[in-house]
């Protein structure tokens, strides 16, 4: 374990009523959160990755108090009136720029989305570590979202966390509401990219269109593609694997912290 170096997590977020769940998930969240803090110390600043900011190339937020949105339709009002009001980063926004140069792009039309908020609210609940999200590029493949990763990962050398959030298996035409777990192929195609991750074997989740249950689990990339992100900023450190469920079927949770040490 290097000290001087933070971690890359990536994290499963589900449902946005995860941010008022208090279940082993959340609790497992808190931990993660909790024994990055005890090794490392307290991130400089976290940027997030969410799958909810899909857009047409790459950008990153520089707004000092970035807004809270609210991109679900539908949830109890308890959900919309729950505030997580972590501040921006100039210094961090200002790193990306200079590691990524014209491939990035300033945009602060939008904010700090479900997939971000939902997770962080359960790591690092205080709400006291500012947060710059980094938008998921429609335009780039799967080994380019590794590279841009690979791009950002001297961050982790300043005391920042690149933190990323989707879902391995993310398909909402499939979902099972009376399904507690998942379903066959939910949890052949979430153990097989488990298995690859953890063995180091990135080129088959590169290449996950390839797998026979690919068309199920993967239907739209916004949710699988933040992985690559981190995959590409661990390098060769090896993962911790938290949280490795699916629900409702079509969705799994798993996450992965890459250079924590294990409790």
């Amino acid at each position: 374990m290097n000290k001087n170096r933070m971690p890359v997590v990536f994290s499963g977020h589900g449902s946005p009523m995860l941010a008022l769940e208090h279940s082993s998930e959340t609790e497992t969240l808190r931990k993660v959160g909790d024994t990055m803090i005890e090794q490392f110390g307290k991130p400089e600043a976290i940027l997030s990755i969410s799958a909810h900011w899909y857009t047409d190339g790459t950008f990153v937020q520089s707004a000092p108090e970035p807004e809270q949105i609210y991109d679900m339709y539908g949830f109890p009002d308890e959900l919309y009136d729950f505030k997580y009001p972590a501040k921006g980063s100039a210094e961090l926004t200002a790193a990306v720029k200079e590691l990524l140069g014209n491939k990035v792009s300033i945009n602060d039309e939008w904010g700090i989305d479900h997939g971000t908020w939902t997770v962080l609210c359960h790591m690092f609940p205080e709400a006291d570590i500012p947060v710059v999200q980094l938008s998921v590029s429609k335009k780039a493949t799967p080994a380019q979202c590794v590279e841009i990763g690979k791009a950002l990962a001297p961050l982790r050398d300043r005391g920042f966390l690149i933190f990323a959030s989707g879902n391995v298996v993310h398909n909402l035409g499939r979902v099972e509401w009376d399904n507690p777990g998942g379903s066959p192929m939910t949890e052949t195609f979430n153990a097989d990219i488990t298995d690859a991750i953890v063995s180091g074997r990135i080129e088959e989740v590169i290449n996950y269109s390839k797998h026979a249950y690919a068309y199920y689990a993967v239907p739209t990339p916004e949710h699988f593609l933040p992985l690559l992100y981190i995959l590409g900023a661990a390098g060769d450190d090896r993962p911790t694997v938290f949280n490795n469920v699916c629900n409702l079927g079509a969705i799994a949770m798993t996450g992965y912290a890459f250079g924590l040490q294990e409790k």
